[in-house]
């Protein structure tokens, strides 16, 4: 294997994604070494490690981790013994499947660019890198803020906001060229112009959400816009006092066909993809709790909802443990 004397930074593509890229430009620009930055979905992750892997790149991985069995299956086999973490993570997924693996480190109480924070101030060499750590934390605190929706920092919801409107890429320039948390006035007209016209857009969205039962919450083409879709299944699923297990948003692509986003807190919306997507008719893929279905032209809002419905079902009666008793059983055993 042919070593790249780079260090690869892979990262996802929301707030808290883009500010764990920055803090990992900031803590490792004095490595020496170029310095390559990833920012994608879930998708993409795989490829990415991969990439690294084999061409021996010293590389970390923030706020998102592999979807295949393979890639964790190369990571442990090639992860030295008392070798240094190199993904840092939050999401609960990934800390059932991989909290007790040396190479991660993985905190559901948190943002991941908080986890990596923590473990940098934990293991800060000298005093310029603590300082250096102690200067940025007002922006892990407000990423941290708006990953878990506390709402306790009304800048967050505007940083957010900015990485809709100026695009991942275009945030992390900002914060590599100044890492502070303070807005300045254009950025707040142009953020505060956008979470205004969201807001409205979400209002008039909460009224036409067709709820079936505890399974589903379903808002149809046209009511919301690119950059909405996670905010808006963030309230539905996390602030209503009755969330369904799944929420849903169609949207009319250009072509013609049908992009359907989902999100859940459970791994229902991957469950769903995996049970629905043939691969012809209807494509689809992401991860556990954030995934997309693609329907064809040919369908329309009701069927592509009632497809849905069926496969919740189908995935419900599937987990749903058989109601047997030993006394069943026993019974069973005497009529033989």
């Amino acid at each position: 294997m042919q070593s790249e004397n780079i260090f690869h930074i892979i990262s996802h593509t929301d707030l808290d994604g883009v500010v764990s890229a920055a803090l990992a430009w900031y803590a490792n620009r004095g490595s020496g070494l170029p310095v390559k930055v990833s920012l994608v979905g879930y998708g993409e992750v795989d490829n990415a490690i991969m990439e690294s892997l084999s061409s021996g790149q010293k590389f970390l991985v923030l706020d998102l981790f592999c979807q295949r069995d393979y890639t964790v299956d190369e990571i442990d086999r090639t992860f030295p013994s008392g070798g240094i973490p190199f993904v840092f993570d939050h999401h609960k997924s990934t800390f059932d499947r991989y909290g007790n693996r040396e190479w991660a480190v993985v905190d559901t109480g948190c943002c991941a660019a908080m986890v990596y924070w923590k473990w940098l101030i934990k293991h800060a060499l000298d005093e310029q890198e603590r300082k250096l750590l102690v200067s940025i934390e007002p922006l892990i605190k407000l990423t941290n803020d708006r990953d878990l929706w506390l709402g306790e920092i009304p800048e967050s919801r505007l940083w957010q906001g900015l990485v809709t409107i100026c695009g991942p890429w275009g945030v992390l320039m900002r914060l590599i060229s100044d890492p502070s948390a303070a807005l300045t006035p254009g950025e707040q007209n142009a953020a505060q112009n956008f979470v205004d016209r969201q807001e409205k857009r979400f209002e008039e969205a909460k009224t036409s959400i067709l709820r079936t039962g505890n399974d589903l919450s379903f808002v149809g083409d046209g009511l919301l816009e690119f950059g909405d879709v996670s905010d808006f299944c963030g309230l539905i699923l996390d602030r209503d006092p009755n969330p369904p297990m799944l929420a849903a948003v169609s949207t009319k692509r250009a072509g013609g066909d049908w992009a359907l986003s989902l999100r859940s807190r459970d791994g229902l919306a991957g469950k769903i993809i995996n049970l629905l997507k043939d691969g012809k008719k209807i494509r689809g893929g992401g991860h556990g709790d954030a995934a997309a279905l693609y329907f064809p032209y040919n369908y329309n809002e009701e069927q592509i909802r009632e497809t849905v419905l069926a496969a919740i079902k189908q995935e419900k009666e599937r987990t749903e443990a058989p109601n047997v008793t030993l006394g069943d059983i026993f019974k069973g055993l005497d009529k033989i």
